[in-house]
């Protein structure tokens, strides 16, 4: 007997009825997402020619091929999450509407970047000679602990972001390089990462620590993943540093069409600004940023799990160091050094103190903006003088929140209500604005948050970063 072929085969697109128009678009949905299809059907469509042919060969009818695509009750075809998700959110002909409607149209654009999450197509690409085996094809569904990830330095995860940006390579989402990565932009982080697996927008976040945008540092990646729909707008890009000093703009290494790109990119991203998140990998250890990052002129902030009870490693003896050298020395009997202690948290308080920060700014235990205040010489000495970098009427970069509570005098609170003024928020002003922070400025400032469509604690009139960059921008 001989084993029948099998093709692959459209019916005649001749009838104009309704039925017909819908049905051909429920066939669109299985084309490949090369020739036009719907990225989340592309696996069903494979499925769906597969248990034909094998119905075909053993006799089986429609209930065999309906069972195969349906799987056993509770299960699914593919297991891959980033396939089941959107497979959800494919719309189905019942509730495609009409023939002609909005919601059925077939060449409605896709919003957001173009660089929307996909099914995982086979892997193509094998690694060198020497190189670690090729990355698994499927995303992990667990989190991940830092002692099982690849240990790598800023500078390595830049210089590889870097290879993809040199080499062009085209954007893809079922095709791989030949490093093995997917050549869609979570398979650039999962690139850049020295990931062992090629990961999407909805699990990248399973092996990294969110962080403060003001906290980001090369080789750190903004997320936004879309949870409704992966398909629409969900992206990711990689922080290569701030473009210049106002920090509204940075170097973005990113995988998207045509092909990989490094450019300057408004923070933080073009579309769903305030929709990413930052994100730092869990396995990047010290090395520095080498030439293949860009510098951003001072010792970066190591993070909050440096310091405090238990703590002992070279950032706390820098950090005693700074103290020390801003008016710090009397709480140090001996050191500083390596091991935290009560003389670190004493006079990490008196420097936050000097710089008129309260309650939980005051805690003694250092973050971004007192990391950043010594290391760069800026705010006030322990003793009460300026340092180098004291605040100045002309800079433009956020300088941190406690500049902006009752109490509070510097010429911060001045310009925020010169710009406030000249943005036309400055209504509730019967003088001034002046240096000394007033419930007029808290006022003005709450009617500008308002106006950016915030409420509740996003609205509550003390100024943060993106209220800043906005007013300033």
């Amino acid at each position: 007997m001989s084993v029948p072929v099998f093709e692959e085969f459209e019916p005649a697109a001749d009838c104009g009825c309704p039925g017909c128009a819908r049905q051909r678009r429920d066939l669109a949905l299985g084309l490949p997402v090369r020739a036009g299809g719907h990225p989340a059907a592309h696996g069903a469509r494979r499925a769906l020619v597969l248990v034909t042919a094998a119905g075909v060969v053993l006799g089986g009818g429609g209930a065999g091929v309906a069972t195969a695509l349906t799987g056993p009750p509770g299960g699914a075809v593919d297991a891959d999450p980033a396939v089941l998700q959107e497979r959800a959110t494919v719309p189905s002909a019942d509730a495609a509407g009409p023939a002609g409607s909005a919601a059925a149209s077939d060449d409605t654009p896709w919003p957001g970047p173009e660089t929307p999450q996909g099914g995982r197509g086979p892997l193509h690409g094998a690694p060198g000679p020497g190189a670690d085996p090729a990355p698994d094809a499927v995303p992990t569904a667990s989190q991940i602990s830092t002692e099982t990830l690849r240990k790598t330095t800023r500078a390595e995860i830049v210089n590889r972001a870097k290879k993809w940006v040199s080499a062009q390579v085209p954007y893809s989402m079922e095709k791989y390089w030949s490093d093995g990565y997917r050549q869609d932009c979570s398979g650039y982080i999962s690139m850049a990462w020295n990931l062992r697996s090629n990961e999407w927008t909805g699990s990248l976040d399973r092996f990294a620590v969110r962080i403060d945008r003001t906290e980001l540092q090369p080789g750190d990646i903004l997320l936004f993943h879309n949870p409704a729909n992966p398909t629409r707008g969900s992206h990711v890009t990689i922080f290569g540093g701030w473009t210049d000093y106002t920090h509204t703009s940075y170097t973005a290494y990113e995988q998207t069409k045509p092909r990989t790109r490094k450019q300057a990119t408004p923070m933080a991203y073009w579309e769903n600004s305030d929709r990413y998140v930052a994100y730092r990998y869990k396995g990047v250890v010290s090395g520095g940023t080498g030439s293949g990052a860009e510098p951003t002129g001072a010792t970066p902030f190591p993070g909050t799990g440096m310091f405090g009870p238990g703590a002992d490693n070279s950032y706390v003896t820098q950090l005693g160091q700074l103290l020390v050298a801003r008016g710090g020395k009397k709480y140090y009997s001996q050191g500083p050094g390596p091991r935290w202690g009560e003389a670190d948290r004493r006079a990490t308080q008196a420097f936050q103190l000097a710089q008129g920060w309260k309650g939980a700014e005051a805690d003694g235990l250092p973050g971004p903006q007192t990391w950043r205040l010594l290391v760069t010489g800026g705010g006030k000495d322990i003793g009460g003088s300026s340092g180098s970098g004291a605040p100045s009427a002309n800079a433009t970069g956020f300088p941190g929140r406690g500049y902006f509570r009752p109490g509070q005098s510097n010429a911060y609170v001045e310009k925020l209500g010169k710009q406030l003024v000249k943005r036309g928020f400055g209504k509730h002003y019967l003088s001034g604005p002046g240096p000394r922070w007033t419930e007029a400025d808290r006022r003005n400032v709450e009617a500008f948050q308002r106006a950016q469509g915030w409420r509740g604690a996003a609205a509550d009139g003390y100024p943060g970063p993106e209220t800043w960059r906005r007013l300033f921008r």
